[in-house]
């Protein structure tokens, strides 16, 4: 997007890491149209704050990349008592795309890509609605599991709500990527498989350029401006899970994700 010299806000919890990666970015685009803001997406009012800053102080809002993600981690809760996977990777993404619609609307055709991944897909993967915060019980790849089939319902349903707008919304699958969030695998637990099998992950894994070209391709390919709730991946459109499509669990999760960020009853 530098590149292209757009206007770029990076929206990142560490305010060190966002500093260090513009300075990469203008270093290699000459694009000083870069900038830093901080936004935790495990606090739904640090996602407020970071969005009246935005309703404020820019002219306009194109593109909106939801693209922040936390992976099989330990049961935690957000700041406002939601599992941190659901919070992180739905919950303030919904949240923050309900909070710019209007600055999208108003400088349509605008986008919103939603990072999510193949494995909303698992064949057992449906949003448990009798246990949506994992209170009762908390497998850690379910859960994550579960967030990303959130990705995928909530573009569907968004796109929907929104058209004729001229705002197209799309889901992406980037990939297997070589980032941290794989952090919390047993992998990365286990001195004995990093030794034997990290040097070989190179084979299987994504790097991190890579990674971001179906999110590149779902923000600016005509396709994905004519295709709006569309799930891609490898650049080109794919089939979303059967739980995915179910519309009436769709609504039911947008009307939950309402109440819980607090945008309405």
């Amino acid at each position: 997007m530098a590149r292209r010299k757009a206007r770029v806000i990076m929206a990142c919890r560490s305010m060190k890491k966002c500093k260090e990666a513009r300075k990469d970015i203008i270093a290699e685009t000459l694009n000083r149209k870069v900038v830093c803001r901080e936004c935790n997406l495990a606090s739904f009012e640090s996602v407020r704050e970071f969005a009246s800053d935005i309703n404020r102080n820019e002219e306009r809002v194109d593109v909106l990349i939801n693209n922040a993600g936390v992976m099989r981690c330990p049961r935690k809760l957000s700041a406002d008592g939601i599992e941190l996977q659901l919070a992180t990777n739905h919950m303030s993404h919904f949240l923050l795309t309900m909070l710019l619609l209007d600055k999208l609307k108003a400088n349509a055709p605008s986008r919103v890509v939603t990072v999510s991944s193949v494995a909303h897909q698992r064949s057992s993967v449906s949003i448990n609605f009798s246990d949506l915060n994992s209170e009762q019980n908390y497998e850690p790849s379910t859960a994550y599991d579960q967030s990303k089939l959130a990705n995928v319902m909530f573009t569907k349903k968004l796109a929907r709500e929104l058209e004729g707008s001229g705002v197209t919304c799309s889901a992406v699958h980037p990939g297997i990527v070589n980032t941290g969030i794989g952090r919390h695998m047993s992998l990365y637990k286990s001195w004995m498989a990093m030794l034997l099998l990290r040097p070989l992950l190179w084979l299987f894994l994504k790097t991190p350029r890579q990674g971001a070209q179906t999110t590149i391709y779902a923000a600016l390919s005509p396709h994905a401006e004519e295709h709006s709730g569309a799930y891609y991946s490898n650049q080109s459109e794919a089939a979303a899970s059967e739980a995915a499509c179910d519309v009436a669990a769709q609504e039911r999760l947008w009307q939950i994700s309402y109440k819980w960020t607090g945008l309405g009853p």
